[in-house]
């Protein structure tokens, strides 16, 4: 069966990746790990770009440990694109994200910005799982940054 284009990316497609990657960051903004590896694939890589990619979801869950558990930073995220692909099964989701250090060290900023991409893929039950995950270098982030990145989330899908 082909599917058009306009029918991957109708709205409620591309809004059930919206939801499914505002429940990512939930999980971790909640510090919930059942909740982060619920929506995380099997062979997963993360930090696909880097020199050190995580491969997996156990090695994933090793290097995300830190930021699950909220003990040095706070990361939050959120979309601001979701584009659908392939047979409808697979997606693209990015945005900013935020990260607050808990106990910034002297000459460490608070706040730093970047920005996330990340690939998704429903599986036969209908549930997408990220599959691919990279990030934007964060930079420092200013009270201009901060305050945008705050009131750009938003709950509600854009694309209905």
């Amino acid at each position: 069966m082909t599917v058009s284009a306009a029918d991957l990316n109708a709205a409620d497609a591309r809004c059930a990746v919206w939801a499914r990657e505002l429940s990512f960051a939930q999980s971790v903004a909640d510090h919930d790990r059942p909740a982060f590896v619920a929506h995380v694939g099997d062979n997963a890589i993360f930090g696909a770009e880097s020199p050190d990619p995580q491969v997996g979801r156990d090695a994933v869950l090793a290097r995300w440990d830190g930021l699950i558990s909220g003990s040095r930073i706070l990361l939050k995220w959120y979309p601001q694109q979701v584009v659908v692909g392939g047979d409808g099964d697979v997606a693209v989701s990015s945005g900013p994200a935020l990260y607050e250090f808990v106990a910034p060290q002297p000459g460490q900023p608070d706040y730093m910005i970047g920005g996330f991409h990340s690939v998704w893929r429903k599986s036969d039950d209908g549930v997408w799982h990220v599959i691919f995950d990279d990030g934007v270098e964060p930079k420092v982030a200013g009270e201009s940054d901060i305050e945008a990145f705050r009131s750009g989330r938003r709950e509600e899908c854009p694309f209905d």
